[in-house]
């Protein structure tokens, strides 16, 4: 039950702080370092212990219970407004979903230094792309819809399968896919030969399990308002940091989860990551002040988020609604049972196709796609962009356009 502090000072969320273990380092490969360095790097150093949160109630102040309150009717807002627009009959708006989880991904990925265009992505989709950034972050689209797709569940297995989506597609990373790791990861030390003088260590392997399985229990719980209880989910997750890479990618996606198993969001994907990105800094400082014992700055950190979000991916909605729009008036005239009307709303989740992606996807023969597809270049709905007389592509320039926008405004607030 939440209950108002009289006590603690305005926004702060008092949860128990993570506490400290200390062990023995000497690096593995001594081989590979200098000998100044192996010294450094050879002695005791703290690694983290996070407390159990599953019975933990948060005391809000007033302030912080119509902050989340406004930030959650603002994300509900949006899910309804994204269904106002389409309709929940609109054949578009299954792709409208597909791309903002792809924009979502794409956010996600981006605050861990993995940047690519809207191009890029659409290309990765379907295997034309060859770009490294894009092919892992169709990973991440992945982990997302698994993410979705198991949100009902919300137990030890789903987030796993998450991970098993994202990782699977890394090149190098793939034996990790879908397991807790079984070593010791740090972070802000460069050097590689051991994690004294690191920033934050990470709980010993050997604990993750149980402190995975104590997340889940706090996840499914009914009396904690829900965006609280998914910031400090998500703040508790990154701070075990369970797997040897993509805890945060895995984090992000669970969050989405949530989102969509407590309601707040049932019809399309929240561009959370992006209000996220939009200050990273504050995001992590937020993360390191959690495991203070604080966790007022990730409450309002993921609020903030859960407003940007409501209110560019409104902007996004309604932008790639006017490019269809644009569209169907310049398919005026063209028979109503036409392939081309088929192919359409396929374009807002999959600004850039060729005949096999439509033929896999909608299930015509491959001279009804071709026909389609001159159709819709005719009357510039599409251009193809390879020059090339077969092993063509095709892209909806206007939604990719939509889509760049996008993106670019996230970075010039970055």
């Amino acid at each position: 039950m939440t209950t108002v502090s009289m006590y603690a000072p305005q926004g702060f969320v008092a949860v128990p702080p993570v506490a400290y273990e200390v062990h023995d380092w000497v690096p593995r490969f001594p081989e590979m370092y200098s000998r100044a360095e192996i010294e450094r790097q050879t002695g005791t150093y703290e690694s983290t212990v996070t407390p159990a949160i599953a019975q933990w109630s948060p005391r809000l102040d007033s302030e912080t219970i119509a902050n989340v309150e406004e930030a959650a009717l603002a994300l509900r807002e949006f899910d309804l407004h994204s269904l106002t627009v389409f309709g929940a009959a609109d054949p578009a708006l299954a792709p409208m979903s597909a791309i903002l989880l792809r924009t979502e991904s794409a956010s996600s990925s981006q605050i861990e230094n993995l940047t690519t265009s809207a191009k890029q992505l659409a290309l990765a989709e379907i295997d034309e792309g060859k770009k490294h950034n894009a092919l892992t972050v169709v990973g991440n689209v992945r982990a997302l819809e698994a993410a979705l797709r198991l949100s009902d569940k919300l137990d030890t297995a789903s987030i796993l399968a998450m991970h098993t989506e994202l990782l699977s597609r890394q090149e190098g990373l793939e034996h990790e896919a879908g397991r807790f790791r079984t070593e010791l990861v740090w972070i802000g030390n460069r050097d590689n030969a051991g994690p004294r003088k690191a920033s934050f260590i990470a709980p010993q392997h050997l604990l993750i399990p149980d402190a995975i399985d104590d997340i889940v229990a706090f996840a499914r719980r009914p009396d904690v308002p829900a965006l609280v209880q998914v910031a400090v989910a998500h703040a508790q997750f990154e701070t075990i940091h369970p797997f040897v890479d993509g805890s945060g990618r895995t984090g992000r996606a669970l969050a989405q989860a949530m989102l969509r198993n407590k309601r707040l969001s049932t019809h399309t994907t929240v561009p959370l990551s992006a209000g996220l990105l939009v200050d990273v800094e504050t995001y992590f400082d937020a993360l390191t002040q959690y495991r203070a014992g604080d966790a007022g700055p990730i409450v309002r950190r993921f609020a903030d988020a859960a407003r940007y979000a409501a209110v560019t991916g409104r902007e996004l909605v309604d932008n790639l609604a006017n490019e269809l729009e644009a569209s169907k008036h310049a398919l005026a005239g063209i028979r109503s049972d036409s392939a081309a009307w088929k192919v359409l709303p396929r374009l807002v989740g999959q600004p850039v196709v060729n005949t096999r992606y439509l033929v896999g996807a909608l299930g015509l023969s491959d001279m009804t796609v071709v026909r389609a597809l001159d159709v819709l270049s005719d009357r510039e709905i599409l251009t193809e962009r390879t020059g090339f007389t077969r092993n063509r592509v095709w892209e909806h320039r206007g939604i990719l356009s939509v889509l760049d926008a996008y993106a670019a405004r996230i970075r010039r607030t970055v």
